[in-house]
């Protein structure tokens, strides 16, 4: 049973489909699972994926690119604050009911507590009035530092942009979160699948998908 769940929830983060379609795939391979159970193991293991991998993470370089997308949360439109380094490697994500300079700044705290992240030495993001407020904010409390460079730029922020995409597709079949707290568990083994794709794990490459799905097997100690 065990890799049954590991095998489901791999599965879910990593391509776009329901729970619906999980309980028909594995009907198809002769086991029974309801749609509902497949969802609580979600909720319950995504974010230990996402916790389990963060010690094998490579370490990302000290240029950001930060930017909010629309994520539906209770029916309503909410943000999902994200970012990449130059090179396209995530840093890390959080849902936010508001977009303002508080909201950023915390997103930058988690950032920065990230074991594979370093400290910024430009952060680049779109023309929201919100992250400079956010910066000056971080300067003041010397969460970083006086010489981090504030970049605004549409145009060089379409790296991360592109990366939405990818988050995105897999979460449309969703159709939406019921609430913050299932978003940001969702999300977080989203995320992780995400990264793992990217190559950004140590020893793993990008496109490898076999040994991404052994490297998972090894982080439970299952075979999925």
């Amino acid at each position: 049973m065990p890799e049954i769940i590991l095998l489901n929830v791999r599965w879910y983060c990593r391509y776009s489909l329901s729970f619906r379609n999980l309980e028909e795939m594995m009907a198809e391979r002769g086991v029974e699972v309801d749609h509902s159970t497949i969802n609580r193991w979600v909720l319950k293991y995504a974010p230990e994926l996402d916790k389990r991998i963060r010690p094998h993470l490579k370490l990302t370089n000290v240029s950001w690119r930060t930017d909010e997308t629309y994520i539906k949360i209770k029916g309503l439109w909410k943000y999902l604050y994200r970012a990449v380094d130059s090179e396209g490697n995530t840093l890390d994500f959080m849902p936010s009911a508001k977009r303002d300079g508080k909201a950023a700044a915390r997103f930058f705290r988690k950032v920065l507590k990230g074991q594979h992240t370093q400290t910024p030495r430009v952060i680049t993001v779109d023309k929201n009035a919100a992250y400079p407020v956010a910066i000056e904010l971080l300067k003041e409390e010397e969460t970083i530092g006086k010489v981090t460079e504030l970049r605004q730029s549409k145009y060089l922020n379409n790296i991360v942009e592109q990366d939405h995409r990818t988050i995105k597709r897999i979460v449309e079949p969703m159709m939406g979160f019921q609430s913050f707290n299932t978003a940001r568990r969702t999300l977080s083994g989203i995320e992780a699948m995400n990264v793992i794709r990217e190559g950004q794990v140590k020893g793993i490459e990008q496109g490898d998908s076999v040994s991404q799905a052994k490297f998972i097997e090894a982080l439970f100690g299952i075979a999925a």
